[in-house]
């Protein structure tokens, strides 16, 4: 608990708005309390009530959030933060907080029969999904470095475990430790990147950094400050998987559980580039600011488009490809942050959306398109898929061309934001280089879909086998799939939305 020193010398609890921190609340509470009652009950408790807790505490976070929205919508200021201003409840901290709820709750709702299948603990498995969770909701509403360097630690420790919880494949011990080495370097970078800034400008606070930083870029006083922007850039670059601190992902996405990887693509992502967008396009968004970390953004954008396109088009295992797919579609969204402007924070808003619905989508039909053992994941396994599940497969096809940018699904819409963002702020490299890359990378998901299609033969359809398909898996897909499209045709509704989550900085106010 924060302690504030009033004049008098004491000390004094800050003022807590406890509504405004009601989503989060939600999602860290469930699975402590959970997990009490789960020690106690579980000789008698349903197998699926692990499951079951999961997704409702990602609907009420959903619920939780809406409610907080709707209640800073209104006001002449979008929003405010309480905890002596080190966490902000706007319409950007509650529709990423919505976001990672949402990819709890479907993660959740095809995992059981996943974890079931291949013999792990789903209690252990859902309590760390939903603590990682909370990690991505203090990083969507932190106000503060150091609050965003814990959000960051909760959400990225719990992953390690969940990435390495397969016990009987090597290949996911091998992904937890490489992601628990790398991650713990990009944490140590981030820390001294915290340290630089606060040198810089005397504080942790990002109201008082962006205030600090015009400051000291108009008196030409920025050394600390350039170092506090690389060091947090190359922690953040991490989470979201941008080249080149994409070393991680291929290996990890390859051999962690399918249900694991679902929850990496969607959740840790959007947790990733909230705190991106929060430190350089909210707090170092002033011009000659951006003018400044702009370039590093620049770079990093054109190396994970063409390093995720052009690798990934030459793999032949899927899990691998959508990897390198993850990298080139965070170089899709940096094209968006790079732009330096509302339309571009909006831009990036939209395809972070977009694809959490497409990325859990595709690896839920990963995770029952495989047998047991979750290794089966080559281009020949599945060849034929299409004749033994015909609907499993369209629907994984629709996915794929989502990815693509095919037309009337959101993933176009996702693409043509982040570009025309990059066009209208004169950024036309950038632009000239994000549209070969969508281009090529279509090449990539083509891949896929002609083996789905391509005649299989009986030892292939050993390998995917012919289950049913639970239907859980079943919805998950389903809402998915309606997701991409319905809002790729009635595109209107989304973009409203995600234009209202703007954020702005906000110190600590009475919220009414």
């Amino acid at each position: 608990m924060i302690l504030l020193l009033q004049d008098s010398g004491s000390f004094a609890f800050p003022d807590v708005d406890w509504g405004g921190l009601s989503p989060l609340l939600v999602m860290a509470g469930v699975p402590l309390v959970f997990l009490t009652v789960w020690s106690l009950t579980s000789h008698i408790a349903p197998r699926r009530t692990p499951s079951i807790v999961a997704v409702l505490g990602g609907i009420g976070t959903i619920v939780a959030a809406a409610i907080q929205w709707g209640r800073v919508s209104g006001d002449d200021v979008p929003g405010f933060s309480t905890l002596s201003s080190a966490y902000s409840v706007d319409g950007f901290s509650m529709l990423l907080t919505m976001l990672i709820a949402a990819a709890v709750t479907l993660t959740a709702l095809f995992a059981h029969d996943y974890l079931e299948r291949e013999d792990i603990n789903s209690a252990e498995f859902f309590v760390l999904l939903m603590l990682s969770a909370s990690g991505g909701i203090v990083m969507a509403g932190a106000n503060d470095l150091i609050v965003l360097f814990l959000g960051l630690e909760v959400l990225s420790i719990a992953v390690y475990v969940l990435a390495a919880s397969h016990m009987r494949r090597a290949e996911s011990q091998e992904a937890g430790i490489k992601y628990f080495v790398l991650g713990a370097f990009a944490s140590a970078f981030l820390l001294y990147g915290i340290a630089l800034m606060y040198g810089a400008t005397g504080s942790t606070n990002l109201v008082h950094i962006s205030e600090w930083s015009a400051k000291l870029s108009r008196e030409g006083n920025t050394g600390l400050l350039y170092g506090g922007m690389a060091l947090l850039l190359v922690g953040l670059g991490f989470k979201v998987a941008a080249v080149p601190f994409h070393s991680w992902t291929p290996d990890v996405y390859h051999g962690a559980p399918s249900p694991t990887v679902s929850f990496m693509a969607s959740a840790v992502k959007v947790a990733g580039f909230a705190g991106l967008l929060r430190v350089f396009n909210l707090t170092l968004g002033a011009d000659a600011l951006a003018d400044d970390w702009a370039p590093m953004i620049f770079v990093l954008a054109v190396l994970s488009l063409i390093y995720g396109t052009v690798v990934g088009v030459v793999q032949d295992n899927v899990k691998r490809m959508l990897a390198y797919s993850s990298i080139s579609h965070a170089g899709f969204i940096l094209v968006g942050v790079e732009a330096a402007s509302d339309d571009g924070m909006t831009a990036a808003l939209y395809y972070l959306a977009a694809y959490t619905f497409i990325a859990i989508g595709s690896f839920a039909v990963i995770s029952v398109a495989a047998p047991k053992g979750d290794a089966a994941h080559s281009l020949t396994d599945y060849k034929g898929l299409a004749s033994r599940k015909p609907v499993l497969a369209l629907a994984f096809t629709i996915l794929l061309l989502a990815q693509a940018g095919v037309p009337f699904t959101t993933g176009f819409l996702g693409k043509f934001f982040v570009i025309g963002a990059s066009i209208q702020s004169e950024n036309y490299l950038l632009a000239i280089f994000a549209m070969l890359a969508a281009v090529v990378g279509a090449f990539l998901y083509l891949r896929i879909v002609l083996a789905m299609y391509s005649t299989g033969d009986e030892a292939d359809a050993a390998v995917t086998g012919t289950e049913p398909i639970p239907w859980t898996a079943a919805l998950t897909i389903g809402i998915t799939v309606a997701f991409t499209v319905f809002f790729g045709i009635f595109a209107d509704l989304m973009v409203d939305l995600v234009g209202d989550a703007v954020p702005q900085l906000v110190r600590e106010t009475a919220a009414g």
